[in-house]
């Protein structure tokens, strides 16, 4: 089960990375070039816990639906959530601010099982994992490049 992990540095209160984390308006805009867009459950504003949202989106050229749930949430501290339906066959992404010097550092931590057993397997050592160690990455210096201009 790979784990991916990253950190970042933001210009910018805890609440403030906090609250744009777990916001589906932000999600879609730091997405964008997936075509992430929410098409079920909470389509608009913040996420709590218990919240579920589906996401259309077009990842290595094949459009696809994910569903995802809230599980856990201390504000403004961390919050996860997990893959109830969609591609993978497991993953939880957790997500953990720490107020540091005049801003927050940023942890992203997400785990995930690839389906189809051996063939996942390979496919993560050949692009999958890269793909989705790059897909947070930019999100999160979307993330950063949203709270450092408010």
């Amino acid at each position: 089960m790979p784990t991916i992990k990253h950190k970042v540095y933001i210009r910018a209160p805890i609440e403030v990375c906090f609250d744009l984390a777990r916001s589906v308006d932000v999600h879609m805009e730091t997405t964008g070039r997936t075509q992430e867009r929410a098409v079920d459950g909470v389509t608009t504003g913040l996420m709590e816990r218990g919240d579920s949202v589906t996401w259309e989106a077009v990842h290595l050229g094949v459009r696809q639906r994910l569903t995802a749930r809230i599980t856990e949430m201390e504000r403004p501290y961390q919050f996860s959530d997990v893959m109830v339906k969609g591609a993978f066959r497991s993953f939880t992404h957790t997500h953990e601010f720490k107020e540091s010097g005049t801003g927050t550092i940023m942890k992203d931590t997400f785990s995930y099982e690839s389906p189809f057993g051996i063939f996942g397997k390979v496919a993560d050592l050949l692009f999958l994992e890269r793909y989705m160690r790059n897909f947070i990455a930019a999100r999160a210096l979307e993330l950063k490049r949203i709270a450092e201009k408010m």
